[in-house]
C-alpha cells in the first residue's frame, strides 16, 4: 500500500487583501506552503505529494521545490479555478492502485503535525475514509436567511457538530469513484468528504488541533507565528 499526498494551492486567497496568494507568504521566514510540504515529507511512509497550482505559479512553485530539497520528491500539477477541479487534476495524475491511500491537506495549514497526518493514513486504511475534525465548542444555531436578516431555527447539540480540518484520507478507489459521480452530475463539494459522503460512503473522524490553523486571515498568520514560535520554531 503506498500513500499519496495532494495540496491544492491554486487559490488566490482574495481574504488575506495582499499583493500574492496566501500560500506563498512567509511564516517564519519560510513559505507557508512548504511548511506544509516538510510536515508531509516528515512522515516516514509519504509516498510521493503533488501541489497543484496556477498555471501562471507552476514555475515559482517547482522553483520553491528545489529550493527546499524536495525535488523528485513533490510533484508539481496545474491546479483548476477551483479546489474540486485541482484536486481532479492531482488525482489524474497518480500512478495510484484501488487500495493506496490518497491524503488531500489544504495547503495553506501549516501547522499540521506528523502524528495527526499518521493517525488519518491509519483510520483511512481501516475505514475507507477519514477526516480530521475538531469537536464544535460554541452553541451552534442553524438560521434561515431572509430579507431583514439570518433568523434562528433550530439549535444544534454540538455533540453532532465538528468543524472539518485536513488532512482528509480516502482508499484511491472511493476518491476516484466519488469524483467521477460528482463530475458525471455536475456537483461541487466544499471538501473532498462532501463528495465521498454523497457517494454513500461513511466517513470516520480523527481528532484534530487548534493549532492546525488554516490561514484565511491577517490575524490567522499573527496566530500561526505564535504558535510556531511555541514550538521553538
Amino acid at each position: 500500500m503506498q500513500v499519496f499526498a495532494i495540496l491544492p494551492a491554486a487559490g488566490l486567497g482574495t481574504r488575506m487583501a495582499g499583493p500574492q496568494p496566501k500560500q506563498f507568504l512567509a511564516l517564519g521566514g519560510v513559505p507557508i506552503l512548504i511548511h506544509s510540504l516538510r510536515a508531509f515529507a516528515a512522515v516516514e511512509r509519504m509516498g510521493p505529494i503533488y501541489v497543484a497550482a496556477r498555471k501562471t505559479e507552476m514555475e515559482r512553485v517547482e522553483a520553491q521545490v528545489a529550493e527546499y530539497g524536495f525535488a523528485g520528491r513533490v510533484h508539481v500539477v496545474e491546479g483548476g479555478e477551483k479546489r474540486q477541479e485541482s484536486v481532479a487534476h492531482a488525482l489524474a495524475a497518480l500512478p495510484a492502485q484501488d487500495d493506496d491511500i490518497v491524503l488531500v491537506h489544504d495547503a495553506v495549514r501549516p501547522l499540521i503535525d506528523t502524528a495527526t497526518i499518521e493517525r488519518t493514513i491509519d483510520a483511512a486504511a481501516e475505514y475507507g475514509a477519514a477526516i480530521v475534525g475538531m469537536p464544535a465548542i460554541d452553541t451552534i444555531k442553524q438560521v434561515e436567511r431572509t430579507a431583514h436578516g439570518a433568523v434562528i431555527v433550530a439549535t444544534i447539540p454540538r455533540e453532532f457538530i465538528v468543524h472539518a480540518q485536513t488532512p482528509q484520507g480516502f482508499r484511491y478507489r472511493i476518491l476516484k469513484s466519488a469524483f467521477a459521480e460528482a463530475e458525471a452530475d455536475g456537483f461541487v463539494g466544499t471538501d473532498e468528504a462532501s463528495l465521498v459522503e454523497r457517494a454513500g460512503h461513511p466517513v470516520t473522524v480523527v481528532h484534530g488541533s487548534q493549532v492546525n490553523l488554516k490561514i484565511t486571515q491577517p490575524g490567522d498568520l499573527e496566530l500561526a507565528e505564535f504558535y510556531l514560535r511555541q514550538r521553538g520554531c
